[in-house]
């Protein structure tokens, strides 16, 4: 049987929600202020680029541990670009990943490709509608 996922959703402002899985985790959508959005949250297109985000970085962090290499923090920039238009849906996605720590940046991009042709599930449900380029570089410590 494949393996399912559920989320529920429960409206705690007048355009807020309260997102929660199965064991508690929870986080918090905003609607705009035009529809009662306090920014007390993501909004649902910001929360789609954090998934995305989230997922690679994973991937990234798990593929440089097997690389055997010390990346002692990961930060991820991510810019999406919308179409004018209704729905405005991401056109371009661009993910920045920062890795800080005494590592090898052609590992760091090798990491940083793989999660983005191969591994992440964010990614490949986005593609070929979305055109999605990453690059890994050095933090400065």
């Amino acid at each position: 049987m494949p393996a399912s996922t559920r989320i529920k959703l429960v409206q705690t402002g007048p355009a807020r929600f309260e997102a929660s899985n199965a064991k508690g985790a929870t986080g918090v959508i905003d609607g705009p202020a035009d529809m009662g959005g306090e920014n007390a949250g993501l909004r649902p297109m910001e929360t789609l680029l954090s998934a995305l985000a989230g997922c690679s970085s994973l991937d990234v962090l798990l593929i440089m541990k097997k690389q055997r290499q010390d990346l002692q923090r990961l930060e991820v920039e991510v810019e999406g670009e919308r179409a004018d238009a209704i729905p405005a849906v991401f056109t371009k996605i661009h993910l920045r990943f920062k890795g800080y720590g005494p590592i090898d940046l052609k590992k760091l991009q090798k990491a940083v490709e793989l999660s983005m042709t191969k591994y992440c599930s964010v990614s490949k449900m986005l593609q070929p509608a979305v055109a999605i380029t990453a690059e890994g570089v050095l933090g400065e410590t």
